[in-house]
């Protein structure tokens, strides 16, 4: 059996053609982008790895593309290429790049302060906008997803006392240490496969099930340890992966039968609707986290809470202390950010925008389906409202474990890359697709196109 997270050779596709393939793409890539060539060479000497952000490394070609603009739903390198962004800045860019509500606000606000540790009426009307959509009354802000959830961890601990989180098996929740933690094939569960410098071991901190398993769930939080679930209501960073049925009202079931408070992260799921996959399908979380698309690509995130667990954590917090308790910093809720924040939300991420955006992404998944169907490849295509992802198995996942055993680093690099050098740009970590308001059919057309050619010259 192939261990999870490790690249496992698809039988469908023949090596020697897909090396044969990557080779070829691999040396037109280099040809075609000169200028990121250099750009690359000459960072080696000034950014670790050659880019600002290691995560950078992983795109399909030999060095990332330099980007000189971006609009919309495109970008433009600094060789002159155009690309259809399928990536969309990993949900950061969702709302398209650069939308106009968005920027004109954060022009008009620059001039008057970015950052002044100081509310804004902003804030108000953004905390009113947030708790219309998702149901929570109480919010706070922090400038990213990661530490809106290490806050809602803290909180969590705070309440009940207890010292332990629960999460999902290939979940993902930015980089909050307890949650690098995988179950292995002996059922024993450790440190992610490449977590670098674990602080401590996850099994001090982390309880790990795999998604779907309600009776897992239950024999872990009977333990009576754990503080809360961090869970996205679908998995998305391992190929998407949907709740059975009657899961989520089974799983706060638990949650509330063992006294465990649920957070629930829609950083990536709000692709699902205005009011994300909380509000399509009633879910009644303690704790609500978000980030990434909600400023339009400024760096903002927010956290909301229950009447319930806001009365409870309003009640540890001592106002001499409440600058040292390891909730906030000095540019949360910065003035810029919630100046963004509220022209997206009322803007941009509106429910005309998901009407615009969810029949694009069902056209890219049927374009995609109707392509693997003729190749006769066992794969697969799922979607979550504005978002599609093609996954290397032949039926829908159940859970993190098998979805990751499915995934192969060699034959998704060809596929990204075939991609890239014809004009389209997907997400380098999976086969994921983000529709935005600025995407047109034509877009989604010229991908169906571009992944056709592509399985025809691996499978004929």
């Amino acid at each position: 059996m192939s261990q999870p997270g490790k690249a496992r050779p698809t039988t469908t596709i023949d090596r020697a053609r897909l090396h044969q393939l990557l080779s070829r793409e691999e040396n037109n890539f280099i040809a075609a982008h000169p200028k990121s060539a250099a750009l690359y060479e000459r960072a080696q000497k000034s950014l670790l790895g050659g880019v600002p952000m290691n995560w950078m490394k992983k795109w399909a070609g030999k060095f990332p593309v330099f980007v000189a603009e971006a609009r919309g739903a495109t970008f433009t390198d600094v060789d002159g290429h155009h690309y259809v962004d399928f990536c969309l800045g990993d949900t950061g860019a969702m709302t398209g790049h650069s939308p106009a509500a968005t920027i004109d606000a954060i022009t008009r606000q620059s001039q008057p302060g970015i950052t002044l540790m100081l509310p804004t009426s902003d804030a108000l009307l953004v905390g009113e906008e947030l708790s219309f959509r998702f149901g929570l009354p109480y919010w706070q802000f922090a400038l990213t997803a990661t530490d809106a959830n290490r806050f809602a961890i803290r909180i969590a601990r705070e309440i009940t006392q207890r010292p332990k989180i629960l999460v999902f098996n290939y979940c993902y929740h930015g980089t909050v240490d307890e949650t690098y933690i995988s179950l292995h094939p002996d059922a024993t569960s450790g440190p992610r496969r490449g977590n670098i410098g674990p602080p401590v071991n996850p099994n001090v901190t982390t309880r790990v099930v795999e998604f779907n398993d309600l009776a897992a769930l239950e024999r872990e939080l009977a333990h009576r340890d754990v503080a809360c679930i961090l869970a996205e209501p679908v998995l998305t960073n391992v190929g998407i992966v949907h709740p059975e049925p009657g899961y989520w009202e089974k799983t706060a079931q638990l949650a509330k039968k063992f006294g465990t408070l649920l957070i629930i992260d829609e950083t990536h799921t709000i692709c699902t609707g205005p009011g994300g996959y909380t509000r399509a399908h009633g879910l009644h979380p303690d704790i609500f986290v978000i980030g990434k698309a909600i400023a339009g690509g400024i760096p903002a995130a927010t956290y909301g809470c229950t009447a319930a667990v806001a009365e409870k954590i309003t009640k540890s917090i001592q106002l001499e202390d409440c600058d040292t308790g390891g909730i906030g910093g000095t540019l949360a809720g910065n003035a810029l950010s919630l100046a963004a924040m509220r022209a997206t939300l009322e803007n941009v991420l509106t429910p005309e925008a998901f009407a615009h955006m969810i029949p694009l992404a069902e056209r890219f998944a049927a374009g995609v389906h109707q392509a693997i169907a003729a190749a006769k490849l066992p794969w697969h295509v799922s979607r979550l409202g504005c978002r599609a992802e093609y996954i290397f198995l032949p039926h829908a996942p159940r859970n993190g474990g098998e979805a990751a055993a499915a995934m192969d680093f060699e034959l998704e690099r060809a596929m990204h890359l075939y991609a890239l050098n014809r004009g389209i740009l997907l997400t380098p970590f999976h086969n994921m697709a983000l529709m935005s308001p600025a995407t047109t059919p034509a877009d989604v057309d010229h991908h169906t196109q571009i992944f056709t050619a592509a399985v025809t010259e691996l499978t004929h």
